[in-house]
């Protein structure tokens, strides 16, 4: 279970989130979607602790952080959070100068301090369950979008977190190479996969997401179902946000 209670994120005197109260239940899979500089980015990077809220709690499983203004998290606990999540993020952020297996690798060996035989046999696991095993000795300028994500994706899951955080995903790539991601996310998700994921992607947060949470301005507007959400929003502002995007054609 994650939870997150009375979230506010501020930039200087720029409030970026505003009281943002969820509980994702273990399994699930949530899509943050809305327009941009609503909040969605900043929210994820929040459940992991890459950006520090203002004021607030962020709860994975047992581990609980309470913040509150001018007073600063301990380093330990702070690390107790980050241990329990993955990162996918847009722009895939592989090491160029290792190969794809190299890569999943490399945090189990530099962090866990697992042996490269254990480390190899994992990585490979996970390279195969994203239909990369293939690729396994090819280095990243090789790969195509498509399959760089993918590796980005066994890299999240080496260590084996509660949850999986996915930063617009498939933003990055043309339609083609965005199905690979979100056939590989769909698979995670029949899974069992915990994930939360800020997208731009409506199909995807339809395909996948079992909630959609819609915000706007740091403030969440409006949650339900894809299907509430996308085919008959309450809040008229999502409604237009739907609209503007034709999404009402596209489920």
């Amino acid at each position: 279970m994650i939870t997150l209670q009375n979230i506010e994120k501020r930039f200087g005197d720029a409030v970026i989130l505003k009281d943002i109260s969820l509980s994702l239940p273990e399994g699930t899979v949530t899509a943050l979607v809305g327009p941009s500089g609503g909040g969605k980015s900043t929210l994820l990077r929040c459940v992991n602790l890459l950006e520090q809220p203002y004021s607030g709690a962020v709860q994975i499983g047992n581990d609980r952080i309470d913040f509150r203004p001018g007073e600063k998290p301990r380093w330990r606990d702070i690390q107790k959070i980050r241990q329990q999540t993955g990162m996918v993020f847009q722009n895939f952020q592989l090491f160029p100068h290792r190969t794809a297996i190299e890569n999943v690798m490399e945090g189990l060996i530099v962090v866990q301090k697992w042996s490269r035989q254990k480390a190899r046999d994992r990585a490979l696991e996970l390279l195969t369950k994203v239909g990369m095993d293939h690729k396994a000795d090819a280095w990243p300028s090789n790969l195509s979008g498509g399959q760089q994500q993918r590796v980005a994706i066994a890299r999240a899951l080496a260590p084996s977190p509660q949850v999986l955080l996915c930063d617009e995903p498939t933003s990055a790539l043309d339609p083609e190479l965005a199905a690979e991601v979100v056939d590989v996310l769909a698979r995670l998700a029949r899974d069992g996969t915990t994930m939360v994921m800020a997208t731009h992607d409506l199909r995807l947060a339809s395909q996948i997401a079992g909630r959609v949470v819609f915000l706007e301005a740091g403030s969440v507007v409006e949650t339900g179902s894809p299907a509430e959400i996308f085919r008959s929003p309450t809040n008229g502002r999502t409604k237009r946000f739907v609209s503007s995007i034709n999404a009402a054609q596209s489920f």
